[in-house]
């Protein structure tokens, strides 16, 4: 029994031609999108709490300069979204990477990357959430509604804000100069009811909006692909609002210096911008509810991609010219350069729009993770429970079900902390997997039809070996560094000797096969931004990955459909 056996991609487009999937009866799924929807869906995704919140953080590292992390990132995920756009048009069915690695690499590894997928889904559904509830409260409180501190927020934080409340009373001070943290744990401590010894302090909101979003895509893609279109239209419209406005305020002085700590400063910001672009991968998992997804998925990719980042640099320039950048280090920059000068009724639009646009990344990612279920179910890798589709709806109801409370449970107790970092490590891991499966992708098939995208070839032969040569040459400090790192507990350092050696064995491999420079470049850029990720994240990541191992172990290669054949 073959762990690494993969399906067939000529078999996988004649059965959705058919209108089959996988050669199982007909998936019942809806087919309601087109490049407009899912254009739409991408922006919803990736236009969230990084443009209303992380931005200021690295805008405050990198100064204006950090428009040109903006394109760099931009560079960076759209390698991977062109990668992510030839599987798309060459298998044209739901489970994104899942499916991708399916057919390139066998299933194993399939399995390894749809369980990494159920987590990056699972993690950014509960930050979002919790982010959501976050917006919510503090709007609420713009219109002088408060709610208690102990439905509001969770433990861990309310400790936090607990002790800052306190040591803030010790120096001297009084409640009324309390920090927002502080008041929030205070209030949550001093007033939250007990059962026993037990405290009862429950992250409200961000169950709420977990089961209203959950219910909506319960109810079906049509609605679901309605109430996006209109929150990001609307979000949108604020976001050009605040360019416009904005940049009859700016100031350029403020852009000098351009990047005042360096290019070094600029990278700083890097996990916050890259956070920003997380999610347009996201509606690659909804193949088999679009009307061509041949030629739309990657359409819409691309152009969501494009949209968001020309959106982003702009931001981040009439931020910057707005304030000077060290004046940005704070939770929702955008409302607060507007209340700066004074603007106090634009700070409360923007704030409605920061829970729109967060509501929209909600319904987007909960959209996504049950089609991952679904693929995976299909494949005899979970339960059949999980594949199946609501006779009257067209959505994967179980799934659907089991998202909502592996979502909404979790939101109400767990804190934010740490958890940005695991939803990068999957999602990263996805983009380096696809990267590399673009290479190789078997050809096309003379019964299978070209189709409308095909991956620009560029040949890496000597690019390829050139470019890690000047990694390695400006690297060579922390390579030697890494080196003697290593030994003392060094876990960052062995991460980065273990690029610096990936690097190595690539540049061999596309100077003796001539690989393409996009698959390389982008899967090298996500292992490098993986790297990065702090070390306790990625003991998290591996316990996950054992647990998912486990399981195929002893559930889903006995019933892989494949090893049935």
């Amino acid at each position: 029994m073959s762990l690494f056996r993969k399906k067939s991609i000529e078999k996988i487009v004649q059965d959705a031609e058919a209108g089959l999937v996988d050669g199982h009866s007909a998936s019942g799924l809806k087919k309601e999108l087109g490049v407009r929807d899912l254009t739409l869906m991408g922006i919803a995704a990736v236009v969230g709490a990084g443009i209303f919140s992380t931005i200021g953080t690295a805008a405050f590292h990198g100064g204006p300069g950090i428009s040109i992390l903006f394109v760099i990132t931009a560079i960076t995920c759209g390698f991977s979204a062109l990668c992510y756009a030839e599987f798309a048009s060459r298998v044209p069915i739901a489970g994104s990477a899942y499916t991708y690695a399916y057919v390139t690499f066998g299933e194993l590894i399939a399995w390894i990357i749809g369980w990494a997928l159920i987590l990056e889904y699972a993690i950014g559904n509960i930050v979002v959430a919790i982010s959501w509830s976050g917006y919510f409260i503090n709007l609420l409180e713009g219109f002088h509604i408060h709610l208690p501190g102990w439905l509001s927020t969770n433990f861990e934080t309310a400790q936090q804000g607990y002790e800052e409340a306190m040591k803030h009373l010790a120096a001297g001070g009084s409640p009324a100069t309390f920090s927002k943290l502080a008041r929030i744990g205070y209030d949550a401590i001093t007033n939250a009811p007990m059962i026993g010894q037990t405290r009862i302090i429950l992250n409200i909101p961000a169950f709420v909006i977990v089961v209203l979003i959950t219910m909506l895509v319960y109810r079906g893609i049509k609605e679901s692909k309605k109430s996006t279109n209109l929150m990001v239209i609307f979000k949108i419209a604020i976001i050009l609002m605040v360019i416009v406005l904005g940049f009859f305020y700016v100031d350029t002085a403020n852009w000098a210096p351009f990047m005042p700590n360096g290019f070094k400063g600029v990278l700083a910001g890097v996990s916050a911008v890259f956070y920003a672009y997380i999610g347009f991968d996201a509606i690659s998992t909804t193949a088999e509810e679009c009307k061509n997804p041949q030629r739309d998925m990657p359409r819409g990719m691309i152009y969501s991609l494009l949209i968001c980042t020309i959106l982003y640099i702009l931001i981040a320039l009439v931020l910057t010219g707005m304030v000077n950048y060290t004046q940005l280090k704070v939770d929702d920059p955008l409302a607060f350069v507007f209340e700066r000068i004074g603007l106090h009724k634009i700070g409360y639009i923007i704030s409605i729009s920061a829970v729109v646009a967060t509501t929209s990344v909600l319904l987007v990612f909960q959209l996504g993770q049950p089609r991952i279920w679904m693929s995976m179910s299909r494949d005899g890798l979970l339960p059949k429970k999980f594949s199946e589709v609501h006779p009257k709806f067209g959505t994967p109801a179980f799934a659907t079900i089991i998202t909502g409370i592996f979502v909404g449970v979790p939101a109400l107790f767990m804190s934010i902390s740490r958890m940005t970092d695991l939803t990068s490590i999957g999602t990263l891991f996805a983009f380096v997997l696809v990267c590399f499966g673009v290479l190789v992708l078997p050809r096309l098939s003379p019964s299978v039809k070209r189709q409308a995208f095909r991956l620009p070839y560029i040949n890496g032969q000597y690019i390829i070996p050139a470019l890690a040569l000047i990694f390695v040459y400006f690297g060579q400090h922390r390579i030697i560094n890494a080196f003697k790192e290593a030994g003392n507990e060094g876990y960052q350092e062995i991460l980065f000797l273990v690029f610096v050696f990936i690097l190595i064995v690539v540049s061999i491999l596309s100077f003796i096969r001539k690989y393409s420079v996009i698959p390389i470049i982008g899967a090298l850029c996500c292992l490098y931004l993986m790297i990065e990720i702090p070390p306790v994240s990625w003991l998290w990541f591996f316990v996950w990955m054992s647990i998912g191992l486990v399981i195929y172990n002893l559930y889903s290669k006995k019933h892989s459909l494949l090893a049935k054949k």
